[in-house]
């Protein structure tokens, strides 16, 4: 055992009975290392920071948990891979909600300009008319898909297995019928997707 691994195993023991002299050489010694090794799963510098600082202090809190020298690195790596894995599920459910919250503002706002308009019952009933003939227009499996996806929500797979085709299949129909009823409502667009979504 050389000189260094020795003066180590004797700070490991101190560490070991509570002595905050030896943990704070181990803090030094492995903090710089947690927070690099924490930024290169989340990218984010100033929670890598914190990751480390609450790592350290993991380790400080199960000391009687770490059964060598060596485990010191193993326990504070394996803690910082623990919690790095966490935060991006995390952040990933963070970023669905923010998602969903933004869709149904800018659904509200469709819904608000929609209203500010003042259509008049006949002029509503007349571009319901429009919309409904422009869909009816559609070839009969554009058309089966169309409805079930914007009308009765289902989903692409439910579509698929109620019309006993594929996937891409019922992706083309969609693109299709969107492609027509683009071109054939042109001049009605804004208006027709905020009644759609009002149905």
């Amino acid at each position: 055992m050389n000189q260094n691994n020795s003066f180590e195993l004797n700070l490991f023991h101190s560490f070991k009975e509570g002595d905050e002299t030896a943990y704070t050489f181990f803090y030094d010694k492995y903090f710089r290392r947690i927070q690099s090794f924490s930024v290169q799963f989340i990218y984010d510098q100033d929670e890598a920071e914190n990751l480390a600082q609450e790592a350290l202090l993991h380790l400080w809190q199960n000391k009687e948990n770490v059964e060598s020298l060596n485990g010191i690195q193993a326990f504070l790596f394996t803690y910082a891979k623990s919690k790095c894995l966490n935060l991006i599920r995390h952040n990933k459910v963070k970023d669905k909600f923010r998602n969903d919250l933004l869709n149904h503002k800018e659904r509200e706002l469709d819904i608000e300009v929609l209203n500010s308009l003042q259509f008049d019952t006949l002029e509503l009933t007349e571009l319901e008319r429009i919309i409904q003939e422009s869909i009816s227009e559609l070839p009969p499996k554009t058309r089966e898909v169309f409805i079930k996806k914007r009308f009765e929500n289902k989903k692409n797979a439910e579509i698929a297995e109620e019309m006993e085709v594929t996937l891409k299949a019922v992706e083309a129909h969609m693109t299709k019928a969107l492609k027509i009823l683009k071109t054939k409502l042109s001049d009605y667009l804004f208006l027709i997707f905020i009644l759609i979504y009002n149905n």
